[in-house]
């Protein structure tokens, strides 16, 4: 989950910074970083919510 949050905060930081250089490349790569890291974090985040309804479906 740290992980997660990780990346989306490079992906920022890359975007910001290309953004300021203008450099299109590092803003698209910055952009990719983040969606993938918040992309990473709704499946980790389902996958938490599946393991808490099976747990109580095993109680």
């Amino acid at each position: 989950m740290a992980e997660d949050k990780f990346e989306q905060a490079k992906g920022n930081i890359k975007e910001t910074v290309g953004d300021a250089t203008n450099n299109e490349d590092l803003e698209q790569d910055g952009k990719k970083d983040k969606a993938s890291g918040k992309a990473k974090e709704v499946v980790d985040n389902a996958k938490d919510k599946a393991s808490e309804v099976i747990d109580k479906f095993k109680k």
